[in-house]
Protein backbone atom coordinates (compact mmCIF):
# COMPACT_ATOMS: atom_id res chain seq x y z
CA UNK A 1 0.00 0.00 0.00
CA UNK A 2 1.55 3.41 -0.80
CA UNK A 3 2.53 5.76 1.40
CA UNK A 4 2.17 9.70 0.57
CA UNK A 5 5.32 10.44 3.01
CA UNK A 6 8.09 8.26 2.82
CA UNK A 7 9.61 6.72 6.45
CA UNK A 8 13.12 8.10 6.62
CA UNK A 9 13.63 6.60 10.02
CA UNK A 10 14.09 2.30 10.14
CA UNK A 11 14.84 -0.21 12.92
CA UNK A 12 15.81 -3.74 12.87
CA UNK A 13 11.96 -4.72 12.06
CA UNK A 14 12.06 -2.84 8.85
CA UNK A 15 11.01 0.82 7.71
CA UNK A 16 8.90 3.28 10.19
CA UNK A 17 6.94 5.78 9.75
CA UNK A 18 7.99 9.24 11.29
CA UNK A 19 4.17 9.48 13.35
CA UNK A 20 2.83 5.94 13.96
CA UNK A 21 0.04 8.17 15.85
CA UNK A 22 -1.32 9.35 12.59
CA UNK A 23 -0.25 5.83 10.77
CA UNK A 24 -4.41 3.90 11.22
CA UNK A 25 -5.74 7.34 9.97
CA UNK A 26 -3.62 7.08 7.10
CA UNK A 27 -4.42 3.31 6.36
CA UNK A 28 -8.12 3.85 6.81
CA UNK A 29 -8.08 6.55 4.33
CA UNK A 30 -6.00 4.81 1.82
CA UNK A 31 -8.07 2.10 1.76
CA UNK A 32 -11.09 4.01 0.61
CA UNK A 33 -9.28 5.53 -1.95
CA UNK A 34 -9.78 3.88 -5.53
CA UNK A 35 -7.09 5.20 -7.10
CA UNK A 36 -4.46 2.50 -5.98
CA UNK A 37 -6.49 0.12 -4.40
CA UNK A 38 -9.24 -1.62 -6.16
CA UNK A 39 -12.03 -2.75 -3.88
CA UNK A 40 -13.90 -6.38 -4.48
CA UNK A 41 -17.55 -6.11 -4.86
CA UNK A 42 -19.64 -6.32 -1.28
CA UNK A 43 -16.14 -5.74 0.48
CA UNK A 44 -17.78 -4.66 3.65
CA UNK A 45 -20.43 -7.47 3.92
CA UNK A 46 -19.81 -10.62 6.46
CA UNK A 47 -20.25 -13.26 3.73
CA UNK A 48 -21.66 -16.77 4.89
CA UNK A 49 -21.39 -18.29 7.90
CA UNK A 50 -20.46 -22.01 9.56
CA UNK A 51 -24.05 -22.95 9.78
CA UNK A 52 -25.03 -21.83 6.29
CA UNK A 53 -22.18 -24.02 4.55
CA UNK A 54 -22.74 -27.01 6.84
CA UNK A 55 -26.70 -26.45 5.36
CA UNK A 56 -25.35 -26.10 1.82
CA UNK A 57 -23.19 -28.87 2.56
CA UNK A 58 -25.81 -31.24 3.61
CA UNK A 59 -28.74 -30.22 1.04
CA UNK A 60 -25.88 -31.38 -1.84
CA UNK A 61 -25.27 -34.46 0.00
CA UNK A 62 -29.00 -35.61 0.81
CA UNK A 63 -29.10 -34.74 -3.38
CA UNK A 64 -25.48 -37.02 -3.99
CA UNK A 65 -27.45 -39.54 -1.49
CA UNK A 66 -30.64 -39.58 -3.93
CA UNK A 67 -28.45 -39.56 -7.39
CA UNK A 68 -26.61 -42.60 -5.68
CA UNK A 69 -29.57 -44.98 -4.92
CA UNK A 70 -31.11 -43.67 -8.38
CA UNK A 71 -28.09 -44.74 -10.05
CA UNK A 72 -27.86 -48.50 -8.06
CA UNK A 73 -31.13 -48.61 -9.33
CA UNK A 74 -30.26 -47.70 -12.95
CA UNK A 75 -27.32 -50.26 -12.42
CA UNK A 76 -29.60 -53.57 -10.90
CA UNK A 77 -31.52 -53.24 -14.01
CA UNK A 78 -29.35 -52.63 -16.24
CA UNK A 79 -27.31 -55.95 -14.71
CA UNK A 80 -30.44 -57.77 -15.15
CA UNK A 81 -30.85 -56.78 -18.69
CA UNK A 82 -27.49 -57.39 -19.34
CA UNK A 83 -27.79 -60.86 -18.10
CA UNK A 84 -31.15 -61.81 -20.03
CA UNK A 85 -28.90 -60.70 -23.04
CA UNK A 86 -26.12 -62.85 -22.38
CA UNK A 87 -28.27 -65.86 -21.69
CA UNK A 88 -29.91 -65.00 -25.01
CA UNK A 89 -26.60 -64.73 -26.69
CA UNK A 90 -25.25 -68.07 -25.41
CA UNK A 91 -28.27 -69.77 -26.61
CA UNK A 92 -28.20 -67.58 -30.03
CA UNK A 93 -23.90 -69.05 -30.09
CA UNK A 94 -25.14 -72.27 -29.38
CA UNK A 95 -27.49 -72.32 -31.98
CA UNK A 96 -25.14 -70.74 -34.37
CA UNK A 97 -22.20 -73.10 -33.12
CA UNK A 98 -25.00 -76.33 -34.01
CA UNK A 99 -25.70 -74.35 -37.25
CA UNK A 100 -21.87 -73.79 -38.22
CA UNK A 101 -20.93 -77.39 -37.51
CA UNK A 102 -23.65 -78.26 -40.01
CA UNK A 103 -22.82 -76.09 -42.64
CA UNK A 104 -18.85 -76.81 -42.30
CA UNK A 105 -19.71 -80.62 -42.79
CA UNK A 106 -21.81 -79.89 -45.77
CA UNK A 107 -19.02 -77.67 -47.01
CA UNK A 108 -16.82 -80.50 -46.94
CA UNK A 109 -19.39 -82.60 -48.12
CA UNK A 110 -19.48 -80.66 -51.26
CA UNK A 111 -15.46 -80.23 -51.19
CA UNK A 112 -15.47 -84.07 -51.67
CA UNK A 113 -17.93 -84.45 -54.22
CA UNK A 114 -16.13 -81.38 -56.01
CA UNK A 115 -12.59 -83.14 -55.68
CA UNK A 116 -13.92 -86.61 -56.82
CA UNK A 117 -16.19 -84.82 -59.94
CA UNK A 118 -13.14 -82.74 -61.18
CA UNK A 119 -10.91 -86.24 -61.05
CA UNK A 120 -13.45 -87.90 -63.04
CA UNK A 121 -13.24 -84.91 -65.22
CA UNK A 122 -9.49 -84.97 -65.63
CA UNK A 123 -9.48 -88.77 -66.14
CA UNK A 124 -12.33 -88.80 -68.61
CA UNK A 125 -10.85 -85.36 -70.21
CA UNK A 126 -7.10 -87.50 -70.78
CA UNK A 127 -9.18 -90.84 -71.97
CA UNK A 128 -10.99 -88.25 -74.11
CA UNK A 129 -7.37 -86.99 -75.54
CA UNK A 130 -5.93 -90.37 -75.74
CA UNK A 131 -9.20 -91.44 -77.59
CA UNK A 132 -8.93 -88.32 -79.68
CA UNK A 133 -5.09 -89.18 -80.89
CA UNK A 134 -5.90 -93.00 -81.59
CA UNK A 135 -8.60 -91.92 -83.94
CA UNK A 136 -6.20 -89.35 -85.23
CA UNK A 137 -3.71 -91.86 -86.17
CA UNK A 138 -6.37 -94.43 -87.29
CA UNK A 139 -7.33 -91.29 -89.56
CA UNK A 140 -3.62 -91.07 -90.93
CA UNK A 141 -3.65 -94.60 -91.37
CA UNK A 142 -6.62 -95.13 -93.56
CA UNK A 143 -5.71 -92.05 -95.42
CA UNK A 144 -2.36 -93.52 -95.98
CA UNK A 145 -3.57 -97.28 -96.62
CA UNK A 146 -5.84 -95.22 -99.28
CA UNK A 147 -3.44 -93.68 -101.08
CA UNK A 148 -0.82 -96.96 -100.94
CA UNK A 149 -4.56 -98.56 -102.27
CA UNK A 150 -4.77 -95.99 -105.02
CA UNK A 151 -0.83 -96.11 -105.76
CA UNK A 152 -0.95 -100.01 -105.77
CA UNK A 153 -3.77 -100.30 -108.24
CA UNK A 154 -1.49 -97.39 -110.31
CA UNK A 155 1.21 -100.08 -110.05
CA UNK A 156 -0.63 -102.98 -110.63
CA UNK A 157 -2.41 -102.01 -113.99
CA UNK A 158 1.27 -100.05 -114.89
CA UNK A 159 3.28 -104.13 -114.33
CA UNK A 160 0.56 -106.23 -115.54
CA UNK A 161 2.31 -106.24 -119.04
CA UNK A 162 5.61 -107.33 -117.13
CA UNK A 163 3.77 -109.78 -115.11
CA UNK A 164 2.63 -111.31 -118.66
CA UNK A 165 6.19 -111.13 -119.35
CA UNK A 166 7.09 -113.29 -116.27
CA UNK A 167 4.60 -116.11 -117.05
CA UNK A 168 6.02 -116.45 -120.38
CA UNK A 169 9.57 -116.14 -118.98
CA UNK A 170 8.29 -119.36 -116.65
CA UNK A 171 6.58 -121.40 -119.06
CA UNK A 172 9.56 -121.35 -121.70
CA UNK A 173 12.06 -121.84 -119.09
CA UNK A 174 12.64 -125.12 -116.89
CA UNK A 175 14.35 -123.47 -114.08
CA UNK A 176 11.92 -121.46 -112.92
CA UNK A 177 8.88 -123.10 -111.60
CA UNK A 178 6.65 -120.01 -110.66
CA UNK A 179 6.84 -116.33 -111.30
CA UNK A 180 6.85 -115.74 -107.40
CA UNK A 181 10.31 -118.36 -108.46
CA UNK A 182 11.96 -115.79 -110.65
CA UNK A 183 11.48 -112.93 -108.23
CA UNK A 184 12.31 -114.88 -105.90
CA UNK A 185 15.57 -115.69 -107.51
CA UNK A 186 16.10 -112.06 -108.90
CA UNK A 187 15.64 -110.60 -105.10
CA UNK A 188 18.77 -113.12 -104.33
CA UNK A 189 20.70 -112.12 -106.89
CA UNK A 190 20.16 -108.29 -106.13
CA UNK A 191 20.93 -109.27 -102.28
CA UNK A 192 24.10 -111.13 -103.37
CA UNK A 193 24.78 -108.14 -105.55
CA UNK A 194 24.27 -106.29 -102.55
CA UNK A 195 26.34 -107.92 -100.59
CA UNK A 196 29.12 -108.24 -103.18
CA UNK A 197 29.01 -104.64 -103.20
CA UNK A 198 29.27 -104.08 -99.56
CA UNK A 199 31.91 -106.88 -99.14
CA UNK A 200 34.18 -105.20 -102.05
CA UNK A 201 33.72 -101.45 -100.29
CA UNK A 202 34.61 -103.21 -96.90
CA UNK A 203 37.85 -104.74 -98.86
CA UNK A 204 38.49 -101.40 -100.26
CA UNK A 205 38.47 -100.01 -97.08
CA UNK A 206 40.32 -102.58 -95.61
CA UNK A 207 43.53 -102.50 -98.17
CA UNK A 208 43.17 -98.03 -97.66
CA UNK A 209 43.95 -99.16 -93.87
CA UNK A 210 46.41 -101.22 -94.43
CA UNK A 211 47.86 -98.68 -97.00
CA UNK A 212 47.66 -96.16 -94.62
CA UNK A 213 49.08 -98.11 -91.77
CA UNK A 214 52.18 -99.11 -94.17
CA UNK A 215 52.83 -95.47 -95.06
CA UNK A 216 52.33 -94.48 -91.07
CA UNK A 217 55.03 -97.62 -90.36
CA UNK A 218 56.75 -96.54 -93.68
CA UNK A 219 56.84 -92.90 -92.05
CA UNK A 220 57.42 -93.91 -88.43
CA UNK A 221 60.59 -96.01 -89.71
CA UNK A 222 62.44 -93.01 -91.95
CA UNK A 223 61.26 -90.96 -88.76
CA UNK A 224 63.05 -93.50 -86.68
CA UNK A 225 65.84 -94.21 -89.32
CA UNK A 226 66.38 -90.48 -89.47
CA UNK A 227 66.70 -90.20 -85.37
CA UNK A 228 69.40 -93.28 -85.20
CA UNK A 229 71.26 -91.24 -88.34
CA UNK A 230 71.10 -88.24 -85.63
CA UNK A 231 72.22 -90.40 -82.84
CA UNK A 232 74.96 -91.77 -85.13
CA UNK A 233 75.95 -87.83 -86.20
CA UNK A 234 75.50 -87.10 -82.26
CA UNK A 235 78.27 -90.17 -81.65
CA UNK A 236 80.15 -89.59 -84.08
CA UNK A 237 80.79 -85.49 -83.37
CA UNK A 238 81.26 -86.71 -79.83
CA UNK A 239 83.73 -89.54 -80.72
CA UNK A 240 85.59 -87.04 -82.88
CA UNK A 241 85.47 -84.04 -79.72
CA UNK A 242 86.46 -87.19 -77.54
CA UNK A 243 89.54 -88.18 -80.19
CA UNK A 244 90.98 -84.85 -80.03
CA UNK A 245 90.47 -84.40 -76.59
CA UNK A 246 92.69 -87.85 -76.51
CA UNK A 247 95.60 -86.31 -78.62
CA UNK A 248 95.65 -82.96 -76.50
CA UNK A 249 95.80 -84.88 -73.32
CA UNK A 250 98.10 -87.55 -74.96
CA UNK A 251 100.44 -84.37 -76.21
CA UNK A 252 99.96 -83.09 -72.91
CA UNK A 253 101.20 -86.62 -71.01
CA UNK A 254 104.14 -86.85 -73.77
CA UNK A 255 105.59 -83.50 -72.54
CA UNK A 256 104.66 -84.34 -68.99
CA UNK A 257 106.50 -87.81 -69.49
CA UNK A 258 109.13 -86.12 -71.26
CA UNK A 259 109.72 -83.70 -68.51
CA UNK A 260 109.25 -86.39 -65.63
CA UNK A 261 112.04 -87.98 -67.40
CA UNK A 262 114.07 -84.86 -68.01
CA UNK A 263 113.35 -84.00 -64.09
CA UNK A 264 114.43 -87.58 -63.54
CA UNK A 265 118.17 -87.12 -65.12
CA UNK A 266 118.63 -83.75 -63.80
CA UNK A 267 117.68 -85.71 -60.47
CA UNK A 268 119.66 -88.90 -61.05
CA UNK A 269 122.77 -86.23 -62.11
CA UNK A 270 122.29 -84.67 -59.49
CA UNK A 271 122.82 -87.15 -57.11
CA UNK A 272 125.69 -88.47 -59.13
CA UNK A 273 127.04 -85.24 -58.59
CA UNK A 274 126.41 -85.05 -54.82
CA UNK A 275 127.55 -88.93 -54.58
CA UNK A 276 130.70 -87.51 -56.30
CA UNK A 277 131.36 -84.41 -54.09
CA UNK A 278 130.95 -86.61 -51.25
CA UNK A 279 133.55 -89.25 -51.73
CA UNK A 280 136.18 -86.43 -53.19
CA UNK A 281 135.62 -85.01 -49.90
CA UNK A 282 135.98 -88.34 -47.76
CA UNK A 283 138.81 -88.79 -50.32
CA UNK A 284 140.35 -86.17 -49.19
CA UNK A 285 139.69 -86.26 -45.40
CA UNK A 286 140.89 -89.97 -45.69
CA UNK A 287 137.71 -91.28 -44.58
CA UNK A 288 135.40 -93.99 -45.84
CA UNK A 289 132.54 -93.25 -47.43
CA UNK A 290 129.41 -94.46 -44.75
CA UNK A 291 126.45 -93.05 -46.83
CA UNK A 292 125.12 -94.34 -50.01
CA UNK A 293 123.44 -92.64 -52.40
CA UNK A 294 120.21 -92.61 -50.96
CA UNK A 295 120.88 -90.69 -48.46
CA UNK A 296 120.92 -87.22 -49.48
CA UNK A 297 120.30 -85.33 -46.35
CA UNK A 298 123.25 -86.68 -44.89
CA UNK A 299 125.80 -85.98 -47.72
CA UNK A 300 124.39 -82.90 -48.02
CA UNK A 301 124.59 -81.98 -44.67
CA UNK A 302 128.81 -83.21 -44.63
CA UNK A 303 128.76 -81.60 -48.19
CA UNK A 304 127.44 -78.26 -45.89
CA UNK A 305 129.95 -78.78 -43.20
CA UNK A 306 133.03 -79.56 -45.55
CA UNK A 307 132.51 -76.19 -47.45
CA UNK A 308 131.89 -74.19 -44.58
CA UNK A 309 135.42 -75.56 -42.77
CA UNK A 310 137.06 -74.73 -46.61
CA UNK A 311 135.50 -71.31 -46.60
CA UNK A 312 136.95 -70.36 -43.07
CA UNK A 313 140.58 -71.74 -44.69
CA UNK A 314 139.73 -69.27 -47.57
CA UNK A 315 139.54 -66.55 -45.28
CA UNK A 316 142.06 -67.15 -43.38
CA UNK A 317 144.51 -67.79 -46.45
CA UNK A 318 143.02 -64.21 -47.71
CA UNK A 319 144.03 -63.00 -44.32
CA UNK A 320 147.45 -64.08 -44.93
CA UNK A 321 148.55 -63.02 -48.08
CA UNK A 322 151.27 -60.57 -46.23
CA UNK A 323 152.65 -63.19 -44.91
CA UNK A 324 154.43 -64.76 -48.13
CA UNK A 325 156.34 -67.22 -48.01
CA UNK A 326 154.09 -69.21 -45.46
CA UNK A 327 151.18 -68.19 -47.34
CA UNK A 328 152.27 -69.53 -50.63
CA UNK A 329 153.72 -72.69 -48.92
CA UNK A 330 150.41 -73.49 -47.23
CA UNK A 331 148.67 -72.72 -50.38
CA UNK A 332 150.90 -74.76 -52.44
CA UNK A 333 150.04 -77.40 -49.76
CA UNK A 334 146.46 -76.91 -49.98
CA UNK A 335 146.73 -77.18 -53.62
CA UNK A 336 148.36 -80.27 -53.67
CA UNK A 337 146.06 -81.91 -51.85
Amino acid sequence: MPRRKPTTKTDVLGNLDLSPETAVGEYMISRQQDRFFVKPPNWDSAGDSVEMLYIANSREHEAMLVLQRQLLEDAQHQEELNNQRIAQMYKMQERLRKRFIEVNGFIKDCADKKRSAEKIIREQEAQHDELTIGIDEFRRSLSSLNTFRAALKQTVSEFVQYERVLDDVVDASDIFVSPKDCIDRCDALMLAQVEITELENKKLQEIEEMRKRMVKITNEAALTVLGLKNDLAKLERSYNESRALGLKWEKTLSICKDTVRSNDLDKERALDGIQIIYRMLCKRRDIDATFNRREVEKCLDFIKREFELLTLVLHELDKGKDKGGKSADIEEEFMCE
